[in-house]
């Protein structure tokens, strides 16, 4: 039982994105989890997108890790904890003795609960004394980060989501918000249907999902988003857009940002953008007349070789017309990981200390050792994730524990940080999956708790803490990371310190330490005594006395929680003393450009089902049902040139690597841009892993590398067939060429392809269905003129296995044959139209489009006919499509249009 719940119902918070909605969890007896919104959390209100939605589906334990595993040269064997931690403390000893505190680190997660990440910042940079712990959160955050500290002196975001739902005017810039954090979407849905004057602007090289409520879609250059808000800033400069009271009393900087801008002119501004004069002049008018206005970027702006450039060239704006701070208005940092805030708060990137203070200060060090009393305190940054990698390779660090990510599949360049790994003299891997590509490399496994079962607390995108509470058993020998990484400490000498025995005490700890020498006028905050105090706007002294219940019962709270706003909601929307700062963004261009042998520029992100790596969301049959294979979306006319077709395959290549994926044409691409979704690896598809071809060039102030922008070349991936297996096994695929896996309900789905046909189908698919069983009756049909086949296994008349091939892609719906597998056994008529390739009586569903409901296309599209729909919320009505997360109303509304159009032509 949790806060404010009924027995057996727990208040929780969705592990996924940064949005940080509440989620209502009860562990049912058969096993299962029953999942809902929460709505009394202040982030949702109640709602949740399909992946939230589908949480339920992805707490089994299969594949899970449930023991510590050792490797070596003579295999792989069950370990004790006693006996791994052992090892790892004895080597890291070793190490360091050897060849000093800098030859080894730490790689952490965003998804790290607060209390795992305080420990393990702690125990790195101020007991091994190195900064030599990073977090992929410097793949996604981190030149958000350096933005706001170049401009506010901290790490503060200044805006809340209220203020999305009060702002006359939003910009989304880099932002699919429809898909990536669909709640958010949907507040902003709501709130213009209640303000239909409410205005947005989406500025994306791609015509995403979320430019169909878009007022004005900016399709700039890829790369060119300093040049865009540069030009504004000179545009309301020029036109005298300025909060000149606001200017003199809060800012500084403004002559040397304005000298960087150099007043390009409209026509400029638009070239370099690759824009019309007309959308530009439309924008910057619409900008400079609205007083409310909300700038949210997300990884467009980040993940990019200038990302905190373009974040202060954003900033700069709402400094020059002192649009920060109040309602409605502000820049405001969408955070893509659940917890990439609270690792913030922490210190958990290399350039950072705890409690927002500064490595470089010597002052902010004294601070924080005198707080930890600890023995040593690291001096210097440490290496950020791509110099991490790259000095793994070269030998250098020598020791790495990586904790809740897989690197392998997520990093830049993600083929040298494999090989890197591989030749690493010890590899420490702290997950709960058993067999991540990042698994696969290590010498030491320890099994973590997961979601679920693990307590502590996260930070959101508006700075409000929520807890995590478990409703689950801990499985096995799994453990909290926190408590791995202090029994580590233990055996490496250092008992004082990491005494923790609760997640509670570690969160006071570190509520406790964001006081200590703030200067904030607060009687709670602990002094540093012969020091100057520091002001921090992170302050958690309100929540430095709480007691394990008061820690269990604590409601979702919104930072700066000071003594005087003891547990509420601080009103403070802007807590930041410091001058801030306007920062010259000179324009430059990408640091590599595509070329006559990469002439195409490669982007890539997240689709609207999945998350990360697919470790969670690829459990999920109705989260795999939209997108079940990796593929490169692309204009009409790159599709052409480079000889591929819709549905075919293709092989993308970079200077870095090369994946094989399908082909999308997209009319939302821009000419010379292709896009390639990052969740795709080799445990879901053959060759899909992205990250080998991403550029691994870094922003020169942030580290965060530039996945947003690879030169690229696309050709045909030259297929002799096409086909798909449906299976309640898994496969194994040695013999394949090409294939992705996708989860089904109660079945195992693959897209497949081959270079050259096989010699003999039926020897072929048997083998491959079969694995040298031949039990059961085998349906079979081959049709060799045009090149079909058709294999079913039935066992006592239920269907086990079925695989369809041809020469060309066009093959037979999966989603019907899918059904066939709930069956406990299949009519004649079932049987005859496996053959046949054909539905057997009753219509097709269709493939998913609301995953949240289930509710396929075709069952959308006949409702659209039969009650001449013609908006979502009539279709939501009737079907519940769209009602829930928002994330397929774009396709909704495609979908009534194509009908609309059908209709017509008809």
């Amino acid at each position: 039982m949790s806060a404010d719940g009924a027995e057996g119902l727990t208040r929780t918070t969705c592990p996924y994105c940064g949005v940080g909605c509440g989620v209502l969890a009860r562990a049912l007896p058969d096993g299962t989890v029953a999942i809902s919104g929460d709505a009394l959390h202040p982030a949702n209100f109640g709602r949740l997108c399909s992946k939230g939605s589908a949480l339920g589906e992805t707490v089994s334990l299969e594949g899970r890790l449930l023991y510590p595993v050792q490797r070596d040269a003579d295999g792989e064997r069950r370990a004790s904890w006693d006996e791994a931690l052992d090892h790892v403390a004895g080597k890291f000893k070793s190490i360091i003795a050897e060849h000093g505190p800098e030859a080894v680190a730490l790689y952490v997660s965003g998804q790290l609960l607060t209390e795992d990440y305080y420990v393990a910042n702690k125990l790195v940079k101020g007991w091994l004394g190195t900064a030599n712990i990073d977090t992929n959160s410097r793949l996604c955050m981190s030149s958000a980060v350096a933005g706001h500290v170049r401009a506010f002196g901290e790490d503060v975001v200044p805006c809340s989501y209220e203020d999305l739902e009060t702002a006359d005017l939003i910009v989304l810039v880099g932002s699919n918000l429809a898909w990536c954090h669909p709640v958010l979407y949907q507040r902003i849905l709501a709130a213009r249907e209640q303000r239909p004057e409410m205005k947005l602007v989406v500025v994306d090289p791609r015509r995403t999902p979320t430019c169909e409520i878009a007022d004005l879609h900016l399709g700039l250059r890829a790369g060119s988003d300093v040049a865009l808000f540069n030009g504004l800033l000179a545009y309301l400069h020029g036109g005298s857009t300025i909060d000149r009271a606001f200017v003199t009393a809060r800012t500084r900087g403004l002559d040397a940002a304005l000298a960087a801008v150099r007043e390009p002119s409209l026509e400029e501004t638009a070239d370099a953008c690759g824009l019309t004069t007309e959308s530009l002049a439309e924008f910057f008018a619409l900008f400079a007349r609205t007083e409310r206005v909300v700038t949210a970027f997300s990884m467009g702006v980040n993940q990019s070789s200038s990302g905190t450039d373009k974040v202060n060239a954003i900033i700069n704006c709402h400094l020059l017309t002192g649009r920060i701070g109040k309602p409605g208005m502000g820049p405001f940092s969408i955070t893509g990981q659940p917890n990439a805030m609270g690792g913030r708060e922490v210190g958990g990137l290399a350039n950072m200390l705890a409690a927002h203070l500064k490595i470089e200060d010597p002052d902010h060090r004294a601070l924080v050792q005198r707080f930890w009393k600890s023995p040593r305190i690291a001096t210097k940054a440490g290496l950020k994730a791509v110099e991490l990698f790259a000095a793994i390779g070269r030998g250098e660090v020598k020791a790495v524990w990586i904790i809740g990510t897989n690197p392998v599949v997520s990093m830049p360049n993600a083929d040298a940080v494999r090989e890197a790994l591989g030749r690493c003299e010890l590899v420490v891997v702290s997950d709960c999956v058993a067999d991540t590509d990042t698994a696969q490399l290590a010498h030491v496994l320890l099994p973590a708790a997961a979601w679920g079962e693990k307590s502590g607390t996260v930070t959101n995108s508006e700075r409000r803490i929520s807890r995590q509470r478990p409703f689950l058993p801990m499985p096995g020998e799994a453990k909290p990371d926190w408590w791995a990484l202090c029994e580590f400490a233990k055996r490496m000498g250092w008992d004082e310190g990491f005494g923790f025995t609760s997640a509670a005490e570690i969160f006071v700890e570190h509520a406790r330490l964001s006081a200590f020498g703030n200067s904030d006028d607060n009687p709670a905050g602990e002094r540093t005594p012969g020091s100057a105090p520091v002001f921090r706007a992170f302050n958690l002294a309100g929540l430095s006395a709480l007691d394990e219940a008061g820690y269990d019962a604590l409601t979702p709270s919104r930072w700066p929680v000071t003594a005087r706003t003891a547990l509420a909601v601080t009103d403070s929307r802007f807590p930041v003393r410091a001058r801030l700062a306007f920062v010259a963004t000179p324009a430059r261009h990408p640091v590599h450009a595509p070329d006559a042998e990469f002439p195409l520029v490669l982007n890539t992100g997240r689709v609207r089902d999945h998350w990360h790596t697919m470790t969670r969301t690829g459990r999920a049959p109705r989260l795999a049902n939209h997108t079940a294979a990796p593929f490169v979306a692309l204009h009409a006319d790159d599709a052409a040139t480079a000889g591929v077709v819709d549905g075919g395959l293709a092989c993308v290549r970079t200077h870095w690597g090369a994946v094989s994926v399908r082909v999308r044409i997209d009319p939302g691409m821009a000419r010379g841009a292709v896009f390639v979704p990052i969740h795709w690896n080799d445990a879901f598809a053959s060759r899909g892993r992205v990250g080998a071809l991403v550029n691994p060039v870094v922003d020169p102030v942030s580290g965060e590398p530039e996945f947003k922008h690879t030169p690229a070349r696309v050709e045909a991936w030259p297929a002799s067939w096409y086909g798909f297996a449906l299976t309640r096994d898994r496969l194994e695929l040695a013999n394949v060429d090409w294939w992705a896996r996708a989860a089904g309900s109660g079945h195992h789905s693959y897209e497949l392809a081959g270079h050259e046909r096989p010699a003999g189908w039926s020897a072929f698919a048997k083998t491959l269905l079969g694995d040298g069983d031949e039990s059961g009756d085998w349906l079979e049909f081959e049709d060799r003129a045009s090149g079909s086949y058709r294999l079913a296994r039935l066992r006592h008349g239920r269907l086990e296995a079925c695989l369809f091939a041809a020469r060309t892609p066009a093959l037979p719906s999966r989603d019907w044959l899918a059904s066939l597998f709930a069956k406990p056994r299949l009519e004649p008529s079932e049987r005859a139209a496996l053959l046949a390739g054909r539905i057997a009586g009753g219509a097709d569903a269709g493939p998913q489009i609301c995953a949240c409901f289930g509710v396929c296309r075709n069952t959308i599209v006949k409702a659209i006919r039969d009650g001449a729909l013609s908006t979502p919320q009539q279709i939501g009505k009737k079907l519940r499509a769209g009602t829930n997360c928002g994330s397929c109303l774009p396709e909704l509304r495609t979908l009534l249009a194509q009908t609309k159009a059908e209709t017509v032509a008809g």
